[in-house]
């Protein structure tokens, strides 16, 4: 019996195949939409995530905005934040703007220390980073990042080649690698010098940003206070001229950013399943007046009411769940040509997955259950009336 419900419930959807179509067309919208916006959102997430990972989420950030009678931290100051417990290293930073003998645009220029390269070991293309005698010594080298050397050295090798900043001359040692669009700062456009070696270029004595770069396991909470306590000392106990960043709460807020945002997107395709939903349930409700004889007939031959109702129920669930199947398939489709036009991972989403099939079913039996049920109760001789 429940086998034969299934095959006339199918013969019926295809006898009216165009019919059957533009009523999927809401359902198929709805559920590509969740499919294609949940995976391009989980794929951004993942990119800053990994970005955020790769520019150090195991580190602390300070930002010096300093006073008017100290623009920022010392060498002593950098050499106690160094010495604090379950730290690996600092990376001072020096950073200001300078002309250069290529154009008639000034570049960023950020002075760096060993510290940096040796943290970060994805961050040069080729050649060397900075040493600890390029600090001690300040010597006169650069690492230049990918899109100067492809505009200063169009077709040739930059290593050991040399440039001009603020009219000195420095010597190419390497180049850093392109960053990606979801970068949190990027180097393609900066030049990279041992900073104590900015800090003359630039005219400062003092240092105005610091990484600090925490052992695995570290407390990052821990180490947010003690260099609050070594900064307010400073200071003079002053808290609004500095910043300190964990990462770690970074990348918290960006999932927590996603969990809202992809609920957000979920209810706004919802929608679209929602005028789905109604358009089945207005397409069954046709089904049922255009079919009172059949109906009738059934009845009179002895088919019970639920036998009825179950009939026109798989009819609805087929619909939901065929427009469901099709727009799985199109917002995957979607989601990769997306996700491959942006540069990020394709990850597909299991929630979305779930959710997109479940309202499938869920539209199917809320919205086909009242036509269902009005077919069900149909007085078969009113309705054999109609033959």
């Amino acid at each position: 019996m429940f086998r034969e419900n299934i095959r006339m419930a199918w013969l019926n959807i295809a006898a009216n195949r165009m019919r059957s179509f533009l009523t999927m067309l809401g359902i198929v919208i709805g559920v590509g939409a969740i499919i294609a916006l949940m995976t391009i959102v989980n794929g951004a997430t993942e990119s800053i995530n990994e970005e955020i990972s790769t520019f150090g989420a195991d580190r602390v950030s300070l930002q010096i905005q300093g006073t008017e009678l100290k623009a920022g931290l010392t060498a002593s100051e950098v050499e106690e934040l160094s010495s604090m417990e379950d730290i690996k290293g600092v990376s001072p930073s020096v950073n200001g703007l300078v002309s250069n003998a290529f154009s008639t645009e000034q570049i960023q220029l950020s002075g760096r220390s060993d510290v940096y390269f040796n943290q970060t070991p994805d961050a040069l293309e080729r050649g060397r980073g900075i040493t600890v005698a390029d600090v001690e010594q300040e010597t006169a080298v650069a690492v230049i990042g990918s899109s100067l050397a492809d505009e200063w050295f169009p077709t040739q090798n930059p290593i050991n080649e040399t440039v001009e900043l603020n009219g000195r001359t420095f010597t190419v040692v390497g180049v850093l690698a392109p960053s990606s669009s979801f970068s949190v700062t990027s180097v393609n456009d900066m030049v990279i010098t041992p900073y104590s070696t900015a800090q003359r270029v630039l005219g400062v004595t003092s240092v105005n940003q610091a990484d600090l770069y925490m052992d695995t396991g570290a407390d990052a909470n821990e180490i947010v206070d003690e260099t609050t306590v070594i900064l307010q000392r400073a200071f003079n106990q002053r808290e609004d001229v500095f910043t300190v960043t964990n990462f770690e709460d970074a990348l918290a807020s960006i999932d927590q950013i996603n969990s809202m945002l992809s609920m957000l997107l979920v209810g706004i395709a919802s929608i679209s399943l929602l005028v789905g939903g109604i358009g089945i349930m207005n397409m069954m409700l046709v089904s049922v007046t255009e079919r009172t004889s059949e109906i009738g007939l059934r009845k009179a031959l002895g088919a019970s009411p639920r036998y009825i109702q179950l009939q026109f129920l798989l009819e609805s669930t087929f619909l939901s769940l065929l427009g469901g199947a099709i727009g799985i398939a199109f917002g995957m489709g979607l989601a990769y040509l997306v996700c491959l036009a942006m540069g990020i991972g394709f990850t597909l989403s299991g929630t979305a997955l779930l959710l997109a099939v479940g309202f499938s079913v869920g539209i199917g039996v809320l919205f086909g259950f009242i036509p269902a049920r009005r077919a069900s109760r149909l007085n078969p001789i009113v309705a054999l009336r109609s033959v």
